[in-house]
């Protein structure tokens, strides 16, 4: 039997990609979580890109994320929001987390709000246009990912470990400084705190980087037909996405990417607008980002 080679559709707080070489048995099961997750969008594609992505060309390609709220799953609003591009040529992915609160156009309403409201009004579509729009870069698929299956994905690859530089209590969980074993109750805790960090959302997103990289870290390193099998139910009942089955299959190659996985922020500030607090990022810095991420999709 082959070995399985899962890179878990991230969500982040997991989820990037899922990849497999499977033995017949994992083969099927795959294919199945993959109907399972299976939202066709009822979009062209993107707007900026002038070519279909080709994966048996190693294209570029990129990706949304989006954390969505446990109790707001029906088009609530998403708790996370991740851009990720992955590069096979270059053996890299690179992350971006725009805050929740940002301030920006609403592609199909015609004025500014949170970015996290897009997916409310006009669910994956909107999102994808409204990031798509705001970063100048373009979204080739979308993953969702319920919150409460990102606890059961942590579970399913034996718990993780991070590293830890802030002593904090949230949802009932207690965080000492230092290196921490967590649980999927555990690990879901750590990346919804940002009210007492004092570096806000960027706290929180390094928080969200280390617990993906630890599950995409501990899932790659599952061998045993039962965890696999635990993996792939989780991600069954908790993620959807554009992808079809068959370019999940394609992307195979991809798999070197898991070597580097960078990080971006966007710097900006909270203002009150209107009555209303935002987050208003900084104009060069998000040129900046997009400059780095349009280089990373090798677009002309």
């Amino acid at each position: 039997m082959k070995k399985a080679l899962i890179i878990i559709t991230i969500v982040v707080s997991a989820l990037i990609l899922v990849v497999g070489g499977f033995a017949l048995y994992l083969y099927v099961s795959f294919s199945s979580t993959a109907k399972d997750m299976h939202a066709p969008i009822d979009r062209e594609g993107s707007s900026i890109r002038s070519e279909q992505i080709n994966f048996d060309n190693n294209d570029p390609v990129s990706f949304l994320l989006l954390g969505l709220d446990a109790e707001e799953v029906d088009y609530g609003r998403t708790d996370t929001i991740i851009v990720a591009t992955v590069n096979p040529g270059e053996q890299s992915i690179k992350m971006l987390s725009i805050p929740r609160d940002t301030n920006t156009e609403l592609v199909g309403r015609g004025w500014n709000d949170k970015i996290n409201h897009a997916y409310y009004y006009g669910g994956e579509k909107m999102a994808m246009d409204t990031v798509e729009h705001f970063l100048d870069v373009p979204i080739d698929y979308i993953v969702t990912v319920n919150m409460d299956g990102f606890e059961e994905m942590v579970d399913a690859v034996g718990g993780i470990t991070v590293n830890n530089d802030l002593e904090f209590e949230y949802g009932g969980e207690s965080f000492e400084k230092g290196e921490l074993e967590l649980s999927g109750k555990e690990a879901l805790a750590f990346v919804r705190m940002r009210q007492d960090d004092p570096l806000g959302d960027s706290g929180r997103n390094d928080r969200q980087r280390q617990v993906i990289e630890g599950i995409l870290s501990e899932g790659a390193n599952i061998s045993s037909v039962t965890s696999i099998g635990s993996i792939l139910d989780a991600i069954g009942e908790n993620v959807q996405t554009n992808m079809a089955f068959q370019e999940m299959v394609d992307m195979q190659s991809y798999e070197s990417t898991m070597q580097d996985l960078q990080q971006l922020t966007l710097s900006g500030e909270h203002k009150r607008l209107h009555g209303v607090y935002y987050y208003v990022v900084d104009e060069l810095d998000k040129a900046r980002v997009s400059n780095t991420l349009q280089e990373h999709l090798e677009l002309e």
